[in-house]
């Protein structure tokens, strides 16, 4: 008996569509990595783009517990003497709300050709509208 390693064709993409009102970003995150990666999947396979397209909605109204909002920092460098910047999640909602999901997303997935692959197929809106009704997307909720 052979190990079964799933096969780029063998990979059946369906769309999903997660609704970020209310929830906690963490837990939007871990879904949506799973999701990306196709972990959820009986065919999953590591080092095969084996998951799904995944839409998220409503990022401007995600949550985050305790201090978070406050006292969280994000920090990046322009590579420059002195290009560090700091930003905390209350900045960044007012500046570009579908950054605070993107971020916690790519965290989670793999930092390499593959996870740049699976992060490809991420889609992250601040409000309800997204133009992807074409694809149907299915409704995935998160408990």
């Amino acid at each position: 008996m052979s190990t079964f390693s799933a096969k780029p064709a063998d990979v059946d993409r369906k769309w999903h569509i997660i609704d970020a009102e209310g929830k906690v970003l963490g837990r939007i995150a871990v879904e949506a990595a799973r999701l990306l990666r196709g972990k959820h999947k009986p065919i999953y396979t590591s080092h095969i783009d084996t998951g799904d397209f995944v839409v998220v909605v409503n990022a401007d109204k995600v949550v985050l517990t305790g201090t978070k909002e406050t006292e969280k920092i994000y920090t990046s460098h322009s590579g420059y003497v002195g290009g560090q910047k700091v930003e905390t999640p209350k900045r960044i909602r007012k500046r570009k709300p579908e950054l605070l999901v993107e971020r916690a997303v790519r965290g989670m997935i793999p930092h390499n050709r593959l996870g740049r692959a699976q992060f490809k197929k991420l889609s992250v809106y601040a409000g309800p509208d997204h133009p992807h009704e074409a694809q149907q997307p299915q409704p995935f909720t998160i408990s």
